[in-house]
């Protein structure tokens, strides 16, 4: 494999829902279940009384605004974000819940328009319709050439991780989420039933299987981290320089991590394989 850098850019959290979702060409149903909005609309509403008038129907590329070119502009070789927004039409909202997020599945063009590489699942959105929404996310995403991590209709398939061949490597990409950072303990883990990968712990390395333990890959690990601040271990809750951490999941060949709530990165110095640079991350 070449020695080439790789330029990774990471994203998160991405929401195309709620307003988002009514401005599209295919607005999906408005109602929403918010203690202080109940119509997606009114999202809409508020924005055009900060900023002006909103094109409607919008192209799906447009909610992502100048952000298209300077993406385009840094070049990456793999582009990945957080997807905290549900992609279906189907399923019940989530009981228990506050806030819920979808994007009607004929406005996947929104996603596509960002030439995405891969959709990390792992979060507390994925759930929001259920279990049926959760499968028609992944299936509309999948139909859409979108490839996803961190979820799927059993365990195996939520732990696989996302394949991106590129010039200078093979990129993979993990997807994964922490007990403690707003996930509904209810989330179903069940390894024949569909859903996520939720941990109480880190584990110190990436999961077994073939494509994971591939010695002429670069591993990417997307964690949802717990809404706190701090330094990576910290943040976490993990004990200092143990291989539950973003540094075991290094020594055991992941070149990167990076988490949401908040965003931390953490380099691997690993030079095992070819290594990464990041064109951005939010």
């Amino acid at each position: 494999m070449a020695s080439s850098t790789i330029t990774l850019f990471l994203a998160g959290d991405v929401m195309t829902g709620r307003g988002v979702d009514q401005i599209l060409p295919h607005p999906g149903a408005a109602k929403l279940r918010e203690g202080y909005i109940r119509d997606a609309r009114d999202y809409v509403a508020l924005a055009e009384t900060v900023n002006g008038p909103i094109p409607r129907p919008a192209d799906p590329a447009w909610p992502w605004g100048d952000a298209l070119a300077v993406i385009g502009g840094a070049g990456p070789d793999v582009r990945v974000v957080n997807l905290e927004t549900s992609v279906t039409a189907d399923g019940s909202f989530a009981p228990d819940k506050g806030i819920h997020y979808r994007m009607h599945p004929d406005n996947i063009g929104c996603l596509t328009a960002a030439g995405l590489d891969v959709c990390a699942l792992a979060n507390n959105h994925v759930l929001d319709f259920g279990v049926a929404g959760l499968t028609e996310t992944v299936d509309v995403l999948h139909a859409a050439g979108l490839r996803t991590a961190g979820a799927g209709r059993d365990a195996a398939q939520a732990w696989e991780p996302a394949q991106v061949e590129t010039t200078h490597g093979r990129v993979l990409v993990f997807s994964a989420g922490l007990a403690s950072s707003g996930i509904s303990p209810r989330t179903p883990r069940a390894p024949t039933f569909p859903g996520w990968p939720c941990c109480r712990t880190c584990p110190g390395t990436p999961p077994h299987g073939s494509s994971a333990t591939s010695r002429r890959s670069n591993r990417t690990a997307i964690w949802r981290w717990p809404r706190c601040t701090g330094a990576p271990t910290g943040a976490m809750r993990f004990p200092a320089a143990t291989s539950a951490s973003p540094a075991g999941w290094s020594t055991a060949g992941s070149m990167w991590c990076t988490g949401t709530h908040p965003i931390i990165r953490a380099r691997s110095k690993s030079t095992a394989a070819a290594p990464f640079s990041t064109a951005a991350a939010t």
